[in-house]
């Protein structure tokens, strides 16, 4: 009984260890492929974007503004202001959260300052919105796949839907990029720069969806495991949405099992994914896409269809 014993403690050992050998995989090539992603970004802004004077919304805005106002680099800006808000972050939501968008945050800084001698591809501002939006749409989807966050808008976002849970995330989000595309119009004195601005906020909103989900509307999870309140609670804390526990039972079983059913609007699927692989691997997900969604957060029952 005692060599049973030790011999099944023994392939317990071997299964942590393998688990722990593909979390490290894992985990490097989600950095492999956050690296990758930030020399696009790089690549969007320092060939296009910020030699034609295109300060989209988010930090790269901010950032592309105040390189004309003070003129130091703008990848520098970009690091020195998600500096605070990374760390209201690292407060409100934990290290590991705000690790991946670290480093994400710095690999794009670097990134950025390195390709700004190269200069502008194109002149013409309309090539430099549409190109240069479309490869941000790119790199955000990468970060995103890879489980990880770009940090400053995003984060105050969280932080304002903490702070005001009336205010629709979407709305938010529009309304700060709207002020930045709008600065950006009475920095540079040009309506026609500040336009093509709102153009690469366009179409990288647009393209960021398709990359990541192609035009599904939103993604339905149910998720069978043995840690559902676990899930649930960081469902709750990180992601900002609810869920619903259905009761049921395994066929061949008979256990009771707590089933978590959510609906998540696409940028937050590839987070809610990672939750889950952290907190139970062997969990039983099903994800299907959810084309139309009444309630609180989406359409309202009232409204009429188009």
């Amino acid at each position: 009984m005692k060599e049973n014993k030790g011999q099944v403690s023994k392939e317990q050992e071997k299964e942590i260890r393998d688990e722990e050998k593909k979390t490290l995989r894992r985990r490097l090539t989600d950095y492999l492929v956050i690296t990758v992603a930030s020399v696009i970004y790089a690549v969007a802004v320092s060939f296009f974007l910020d030699p034609n004077s295109l300060a989209p919304g988010g930090v790269t805005g901010i950032a592309i503004i105040f390189n004309r106002i003070t003129g130091l680099e703008t990848g520098t800006w970009m690091f020195m202001i998600n500096i605070p808000i990374l760390a209201l972050g690292m407060w409100k939501f934990g290290w590991k959260f705000i690790l991946s968008t670290l480093y994400c945050t710095a690999a794009t800084s670097f990134f950025t300052n390195r390709l700004a001698s190269v200069g502008a591809v194109t002149a013409d501002p309309l090539l430099a919105a549409v190109v240069g939006g479309s490869l941000m749409a790119v790199s955000l989807g990468l970060v995103f796949k890879a489980g990880a966050t770009t940090g400053g808008t995003d984060i105050i976002v969280k932080l304002l839907r903490l702070r005001f849970p009336h205010l629709k995330t979407g709305s938010l989000f529009l309304l700060t990029d709207a002020i930045i595309v709008t600065a950006s119009a009475f920095v540079f004195q040009d309506l026609d720069t500040a336009l093509y601005a709102g153009l690469v906020v366009f179409i990288n909103s647009v393209l960021l969806d398709i990359v990541l989900y192609g035009r599904d509307g939103a993604k339905m999870f149910f998720i069978i495991s043995d840690s559902p309140e676990r899930i649930v609670s960081r469902l709750l804390e990180e992601l900002d949405i609810s869920a619903t526990y259905i009761s049921g039972s395994g066929a061949y079983t008979g256990t009771d099992k707590k089933v978590v059913l959510c609906v998540v609007k696409k940028p937050l699927s590839p987070k809610l994914e990672e939750i889950v692989r952290q907190e139970d691997p062997s969990a039983f997900t099903i994800i299907t896409s959810a084309s139309e969604i009444y309630g609180e957060g989406y359409k309202s029952i009232f409204s009429q269809k188009l």
